[in-house]
């Protein structure tokens, strides 16, 4: 029952990773960071920007940053099976609160 399961994901991935491909490169990462973190994290942290293989993530406060960042590594592994350009680590920023 997994192997075809397995086999799905390895399809979707693909899938995944090509579409990620067409865009323009430093786009990418920014476009991957919502597959690799998941949806629910996605919501409270956003993908900013991603330049000189940093990837700037938007968090909402200090108790976000320090959670994922633990998880970083993680992620940059994530994204990294999408993209042609490497992230080499994420950088999480807080957000300034709106007036």
């Amino acid at each position: 029952m997994s192997r075809p399961m397995e086999h799905a994901a390895a399809d979707l991935e693909k899938i995944v990773a090509g579409a990620l491909r067409r865009v323009p490169a430093d786009d990418a990462p920014v476009m991957a960071w919502p597959l690799a973190c998941g949806h629910k994290v996605a919501e409270r942290a956003r993908s900013l920007s991603f330049s000189g293989g940093v990837l700037r993530v938007e968090v909402p406060d200090v108790r976000w940053r320090n959670e994922l960042q633990a998880l970083a590594p993680r992620y940059v592994a994530a994204i990294n099976r999408f993209v042609t350009q490497t992230v080499n680590r994420i950088e999480f920023i807080i957000a300034v609160p709106s007036k």
